[in-house]
């Protein structure tokens, strides 16, 4: 059975990295943050109706992964192969396009409330800002109070909600150490 490990926290925090060292770790795939195309494609000027149609891109590619990595197993096991890792680490999901939209825009589309309830996933994996900002053309909140505050906004979604989750911190390797402790503890 695939299992769903979502990597979430603010901006700069290594979320894309972690995904890419877990997916390499596990031999796997990953679900890129589509934010970042759609914006780089786009440009950096969006509205509230464009971070509905970011969520909804992000959900197509999600299910295209589900897709992928459910014949890659069913293959692997119809043919006697080696298994494929039964893992999907996700760059993001709908709890970052709510925190996002409330906090630009002080409201949420229905759309993604709606799809955070419907949406089920095995473990979260927050990412803390403890590691130095990173600048980006995409990147909005370079200052630790916003930082923080997102953080937290992160944080009290996580406590709230019933997945298992797990914060993480430190520097690149101590963060990867930690999320690999947690995915082996789950699986």
């Amino acid at each position: 059975m695939l299992k769903k490990i979502v990597i979430i926290g603010p901006e700069s925090t290594g979320k894309s990295t972690l995904c890419e060292q877990l997916s390499a770790y596990y031999a796997t795939s990953w679900v890129k943050e589509y934010a970042r195309e759609y914006l780089l494609a786009n440009g950096t000027e969006y509205t509230f109706e464009n971070l509905l149609d970011i969520a909804k891109g992000q959900i197509e590619r999600e299910e295209i992964a589900i897709q992928h990595s459910k014949i890659s197993v069913e293959v692997a096991s119809k043919e006697a192969l080696e298994p494929t890792s039964p893992l999907l680490f996700i760059d993001t999901d709908m709890y970052v396009m709510k925190v996002w939209c409330e906090y630009v825009f002080n409201k949420c589309h229905h759309w993604i409330l709606n799809t955070i309830v419907e949406r089920k996933y095995d473990l979260y994996l927050l990412c803390n800002v403890d590691l130095p900002w990173v600048k980006d053309e995409l990147r909005e909140y370079p200052d630790l109070i916003n930082r923080e505050k997102l953080y937290h906004h992160y944080k009290d979604i996580m406590v709230n909600q019933p997945v298992k989750w797990i914060d993480i911190n430190g520097g690149y390797e101590e963060r990867l150490q930690k999320a690999i402790h947690a995915v082996n503890t789950m699986i």
